[in-house]
């Protein structure tokens, strides 16, 4: 694989006395999609919070673009290029969608195409008319949208999406689906925790399965898909 931009090695995590994570690694390169699968309480959302600063890691490190961001505050890790979604959406109700937009704006980063209004509403073309709307009155899937599209306008290098599928009508799986592989095909890295395995082999080609806190399996989707005990064993599908 290319050379990483994020690079999690030996994490420790958890909450109060519990720990969460053990000794987790796990890499992603420029443009690299990578699906981190693993049942409910796995610890995909905590390896997620832990990267971002919202939890503070017990253990390991944690490398972005060559520089330790372990135990860095949430607002200096998401300046330093790592955008975040987080399963609840958070979108801000009483703004428009423009509005919302603006909000995450944040200067283009070298190297890496500009993500302008204009370049998200054609990757999300249900957001274009729906630009003065509140954001508080659209459907689960546009906010869900709005959140993606949101993040990108702070031209992030690394995308970190915790289970965008959830609770989505299949109708708008696809067009998510295809926002997802165009981010990697921008030189985006997205890591993204899911629970939907079909969704997720639509959009990755190499997963990350969690078991109990550790990693079970780093390796092509294609095996997760054609080894049934593996399945059976680690995400009881």
């Amino acid at each position: 694989m290319a050379e990483p931009l994020l690079d999690i090695a030996g994490l420790d995590a958890g909450y109060g006395p519990a720990q969460v994570l053990f000794g987790v690694s796990l890499r992603l390169a420029p443009g690299e999609v990578v699906a981190l699968l693993g049942r409910n309480g796995a610890g995909k959302s905590t390896l997620i919070k832990a990267v971002m600063g919202l939890i503070a890691p017990r253990g390991g490190a944690v490398r972005f673009a060559g520089h330790e961001i372990a135990g860095q505050p949430a607002w200096r890790v998401a300046r330093a290029g790592l955008g975040y979604v987080p399963e609840e959406r958070r979108v801000f109700p009483d703004l428009t969608v423009a509005e919302n937009l603006a909000v995450g704006r944040r200067p283009a980063r070298e190297g890496l195409p500009e993500w302008t209004p204009e370049r998200l509403f054609a990757l999300f073309p249900p957001l274009a008319p729906l630009s003065r709307r509140a954001a508080g009155s659209l459907s689960g899937g546009e906010q869900q949208m709005l959140a993606i599209a949101r993040t990108l306008a702070g031209n992030p290098a690394v995308v970190l999406l915790d289970e965008p599928a959830e609770g989505l009508a299949p109708i708008v799986l696809e067009p998510l689906a295809e926002a997802i592989l165009a981010m990697g095909q921008g030189g985006v890295g997205v890591l993204v925790a899911e629970q939907n395995l079909d969704f997720a082999a639509a959009v990755a080609d190499r997963a990350v399965l969690l078991a109990r806190g550790s990693v079970a399996f780093d390796g092509p989707m294609s095996d997760v898909i054609g080894n049934q005990a593996l399945r059976d064993a680690v995400l009881g599908v």
